[in-house]
This record gives C-alpha cells, sequence and structure tokens, in this order.
C-alpha cells in the first residue's frame, strides 16, 4: 500500500513539474517579440536600416519583410554569446532540475543586465531610478529589469537616429545639388527625385553601402 502511495505522489510531483515547464514555456514564447525588441540589440539595428531604406527613397524596397529579417538574424548574431550564457547558466540547469525557477530567472537575468547596462546611457538609467525612487545600485546585478529595460530602450532608439543621421547626410546633399541643377535649367516641374534617386543607388552601390553599414552596426556593439 504504502508502494503505492509513493508511486501515486511520485506521479503527481512529475505532473506538477511538467505543468511548471509548460506554463513557463508559454510565457516565454509570449513574451519573446518584447525580449527580442527591447533587451536586444534589435531596435538599433532595425531604425538603421529603416534609415537607410529612407535616405535612398526606394519607398518599399527592401520590403520590411527583408529589414526585419536581416535585422532579426544581425541580432541573433550579435546576442549570441549572451544567449550561450544564458543557455549554460540558466536553462539548462533548470530543465535538468538543479536549480529552481526563481534562482533561473535571476541567473538568465545576469547576462541580459550587462549586455544592456553597457548601451545605456546613465542620464536615462538615472531618470527611471530616481523617478521609481530607488537608491543609486551598487553594481550592475542591483538594477532592477523594470528600470534598465526602458533606460536601455531609450538610449538605442537616440543611438540608432544618430546613426540615421549621418546616413542621411551624403543623400541630402545628392538630392541639393540635383534640386539646384535642375532650377537653374529652368525644370522646375521636374520631382528632383526622379532624378536624384539613380544617383543615390549608383552612389550606394559603388561605395558597397550595405556592408558599410553592417559593418558600422557590428563595431557600434
Amino acid at each position: 500500500m504504502n508502494d503505492v502511495m509513493e508511486l501515486f505522489a511520485n506521479s503527481e510531483a512529475a505532473n506538477v513539474s511538467t505543468s511548471i515547464k509548460l506554463i513557463l514555456m508559454l510565457t516565454v514564447l509570449s513574451l519573446a517579440p518584447s525580449i527580442l525588441i527591447l533587451m536586444t540589440c534589435f531596435t538599433r539595428i532595425v531604425i538603421v536600416l529603416g534609415f537607410v531604406r529612407t535616405s535612398l527613397a526606394t519607398q518599399q524596397m527592401p520590403p520590411n519583410q527583408v529589414i526585419v529579417g536581416l535585422a532579426m538574424f544581425i541580432t541573433f548574431f550579435v546576442m549570441a554569446p549572451t544567449f550561450q550564457e544564458v543557455n549554460q547558466q540558466a536553462l539548462t540547469p533548470l530543465l535538468e532540475e538543479k536549480i529552481e525557477l526563481d534562482e533561473a530567472y535571476e541567473l538568465a537575468a545576469g547576462p541580459f543586465k550587462e549586455f544592456m547596462s553597457a548601451h545605456t546611457r546613465e542620464k536615462d538609467l538615472a531618470l527611471f531610478l530616481n523617478y521609481a525612487k530607488i537608491d543609486k545600485p551598487k553594481t550592475i546585478q542591483d538594477i532592477p529589469l523594470t528600470a534598465l529595460v526602458p533606460a536601455y530602450a531609450i538610449s538605442e532608439i537616440k543611438t540608432a537616429f544618430q546613426i540615421g543621421f549621418m546616413i542621411f547626410i551624403p543623400f541630402l546633399v545628392i538630392d541639393m545639388v540635383i534640386a539646384s541643377v535642375l532650377m537653374s535649367m529652368g525644370m522646375m516641374m521636374l520631382p528632383p527625385v526622379m532624378i536624384s534617386l539613380p544617383f543615390k543607388i549608383l552612389l550606394f552601390v559603388l561605395v558597397d553601402g550595405w556592408y558599410l553599414v553592417v559593418k558600422s552596426l557590428l563595431q557600434s556593439f
């Protein structure tokens, strides 16, 4: 009788463990888009690539799917060391039932905190810490994610806009030159964009623009 009860208890424990794993997996999957966008380098990359397309004035070329897909795979490439560290320190021990869920959460947050804090401005982080009336953390691991994630997000957006501004300058010069030439020729009814677009594409191809943009993004991390 005792053996039957013990077997039943072990079965119940196994079912509870499986249920917890399923709940954890569903939670991670539901939050995956937010985690990808706000806790990785995806934000900076997709904004910069969007600026490149806008500065070229090619409208929907490359398409949104290509821009987002390229940004996603570059993000996986840049974040690979962080993801590996999270897998080794938190995910694998959790699946092997060596650590509890709370401990796994703390261990998983560590590598992300180190990555985000390295690219977060102190001014942005202080904004959220002061608003929440949180004392200045002594270490990176003491920074709450509720303050670090939005601070990192606005820092990334500012950095992306700074890079986008530098990308716009040469194409803006081309537009101004083309517009001046057309006005001097009295062709004011001809849209300058129609004439400048081939020159901008030619310049971008000659300097291997996509290579330079992606190289600059990788070096910025």
